[in-house]
């Protein structure tokens, strides 16, 4: 049984490798390296990420795991030799990818956190090796590689294998700038077939979506969208936004450009830069006011702070990433006055309801 687990997950193996270069070699074709505006440093990170990952973090979590548990409980280790393989296999799926849309949602919501997984948002073009654009810390505390760990040391080997594969082939594809839903929005009689397959999986207009860099767009949301395999998740919690469509801009709202190194190895590494979410000393600041800000908005579209941090107030930068707060769209059809909330206590949200007052 062990020859054939080893068999099956060198095959897992040279699959990702195989599903990898199918989209390096589309994305190529289709001029990503032509066009590119990724520096040396991006590549680094990305491959950098890639190794980290592949050949030390999730290896050494699995060995752990089953060191430990043979150890502890060696009897455990063919608990799921008797379970049909469908079963385990659907139940593995379902369990990491929701381990992994909370711990990703989690990356957006709590400071420390985010900066783990800030370096993903920091790329301004799409690809496949931005899947693995995180701190090396990032990776290591996800639930479900821990989760991938178990169920492989308690017999579940061939299934974990077999639903990695799957995964991969779905994040990856995600990631990848070959874009392979638009096929199904072009036509209309492919409309239902495009409605089951982003309702069920992870499509690449639903997460490039989480990649824009604001939601002004009326495309982006990077504070939603968060699922990874499937997108069942960011419907049950109501984070799900379908646009079909692909956001132009992406990457951070202010982006201070750190380098690879502290990206990767953060908070070992931090970047020199006082004003970077990752330097030293940096510290989150309140900027908001009592008195509201009166304002004249062109027509468009414009972003309130919510949070209380941006540095431009009383308009979103992006300081809310790290925190629970998102930042409200404020649709101006003709140039008009507002007085705006900048005490974020107003109870009418972005017009000053006068709470300052009894602050």
């Amino acid at each position: 049984m062990d020859e054939l687990v080893n068999f099956v997950e060198g095959q897992q193996q040279l699959l990702v490798a195989g599903i990898i270069l199918f989209f390096a070699i589309l994305e190529i074709a289709g001029g990503i390296l032509k066009n590119t505006k990724r520096s040396s440093g991006d590549f680094v990170q990305e491959v950098t990420g890639f190794l980290l990952l592949s050949l030390l973090t999730k290896p050494g979590i699995v060995i752990a795991v089953g060191f430990i548990g043979s150890l502890l409980l060696p009897s455990a280790s063919v608990l799921l030799n008797g379970l049909n393989f469908w079963t385990i296999l659907i139940v593995f799926l379902l369990v990491d990818d929701l381990l992994q849309y909370a711990y990703h949602r989690s990356a957006h919501e709590y400071a420390f956190l985010w900066k783990l997984h800030r370096p993903h948002h920091a790329a301004t073009e799409m690809g496949l090796l931005v899947s693995y654009r995180n701190a090396a810390l990032y990776y290591l505390l996800m639930p479900n590689i821990w989760w991938i760990a178990l169920v492989t040391f308690l017999g579940g080997g061939i299934p974990v294998s077999v639903g990695l594969v799957m995964k991969q082939l779905v994040i990856i594809g995600s990631h990848s700038t070959v874009k392979w839903d638009r096929f199904l929005y072009k036509y209309k009689v492919l409309s239902p077939l495009a409605w089951i397959v982003e309702h069920v999986i992870v499509t690449p207009a639903f997460h490039f979506a989480h990649h824009g860099k604001a939601k002004s767009d009326e495309i982006s949301d990077p504070n939603g969208n968060f699922g990874n395999m499937f997108s069942i998740w960011d419907q049950l919690f109501g984070s799900a936004v379908f646009t079909r469509k692909y956001p132009q801009n992406l990457g951070l709202q202010s982006d201070s450009v750190d380098p690879w190194q502290a990206h990767t190895f953060y908070p070992i590494i931090k970047a020199d830069n006082p004003n970077s979410e990752i330097g030293k000393g940096f510290e989150k600041l309140k900027t908001t006011t009592k008195e509201p800000i009166k304002i004249a908005l062109l027509e468009g579209n414009h972003l309130w702070c919510s949070c209380g941090f941006s540095r431009s107030q009383p308009f979103c930068d992006g300081s809310h990433h790290g925190t629970k707060f998102k930042p409200q769209l404020i649709k101006v059809e003709k140039m008009q006055d507002y007085n705006l909330c900048n005490c974020k206590q107003s109870k009418l949200g972005v017009i000053c309801d006068n709470s300052h007052k009894s602050l």
